[in-house]
């Protein structure tokens, strides 16, 4: 089994970066390795966290292209130039063309702080996601690690995990509980099994072999 090259899109302080790193380093991610961050903000943690690392690092700023599909295009020809196995979207703020999509057909992973088909799609993210869940009234949430298609959060789940919600919840507390509980767990793990040659995809259902 060869070595895969996983590429990690990031706009901000990149938790879910460091727990890719962590898994890495600590053998849960055996047949991959992280070869390249991108960003679409210069300065940022994660970009910190990537140094820390001896990690290449590419910023390719959203701001100096005047629309998504020019944008899409630059960063699929940075995942080419890396000869990237894997994307994995790790809090990329940046929703990109179907052109990056298509061009690498269940080959991007993301992970969504709620538990698919609740609380996704368009303006579904960061806080707003634990905000509607609390004032849904739900008693559990979690997170989803899935494929990335032309649908917003509609692609091939990958793997899921339940978390509690309190009744004292906010949603910083919340959106940290999920994090903790759910996806700096499920997204290691995704990418291990991805990295293993184990997800194979029929009928738009992920199975693990």
């Amino acid at each position: 089994m060869s070595m895969k090259n996983i590429v990690v899109l990031v706009s901000g302080g990149g938790t879910n970066l460091q727990a890719l790193i962590d898994a890495q380093e600590n053998g849960i991610i055996k047949n991959g390795r992280i070869t390249c961050v991108i960003s679409s903000k210069p300065g940022v943690f994660a970009l910190e966290r990537a140094g820390k690392h001896s990690i290449p690092t590419r910023v390719i700023p959203r701001k100096e292209y005047p629309d998504v599909t020019a944008y899409s295009q630059a960063v699929l020809d940075a995942i080419l130039e890396e000869n990237a196995d894997l994307v994995v979207y790790a809090g990329f703020m940046t929703i990109l063309d179907e052109l990056v999509v298509r061009a690498m057909p269940n080959r991007m992973m993301n992970v969504h702080p709620a538990l698919i088909p609740s609380f996704c799609g368009k303006g579904y993210y960061g806080l707003k996601v634990h905000e509607e869940a609390l004032k849904k009234g739900v008693k559990l949430t979690g997170a989803t690690v899935h494929f990335v298609t032309e649908v917003c959060d509609g692609g091939p789940i990958i793997l899921q995990k339940a978390v509690e919600v309190k009744d004292d919840d906010t949603p910083e507390v919340l959106q940290r509980r999920v994090m903790e509980q759910a996806e700096w767990i499920i997204l290691p793990k995704a990418v291990a099994l991805f990295c293993d040659d184990r997800l194979e995809v029929r009928d738009s259902k992920v199975y693990i072999k």
